[in-house]
């Protein structure tokens, strides 16, 4: 997202003739494009992005396991005649 945010950038400021990148070539302003290219294609290939997204789903389900956890044993107590 960095490379396509980047590219992004350079191609408002080459199309308004803002400073140094005005007189940068084009390939120069294109080229965040092909690497964002380049990165989704090995992200994917490569299992890059399930793996992240597996990573971030068992980090939920544990935290939510522990939620649940935290809830129960706090119920325990409350209820629990001494």
């Amino acid at each position: 997202m960095y490379l396509l945010g980047l590219g992004l950038i350079l191609l408002a400021l080459k199309y308004l003739e803002i400073g140094p990148v005005a007189s940068l070539a084009w390939w120069w302003v294109l080229l965040p494009f092909a690497a964002a290219v380049a990165w989704w294609a090995w992200a994917d290939s490569s299992g890059y992005t399930k793996r992240k997204a597996m990573e971030l789903s068992d980090k939920r389900r544990d935290a939510r396991r522990e939620r649940t956890k935290n809830a129960l044993d706090a119920n325990f107590t409350k209820s629990r005649k001494r």
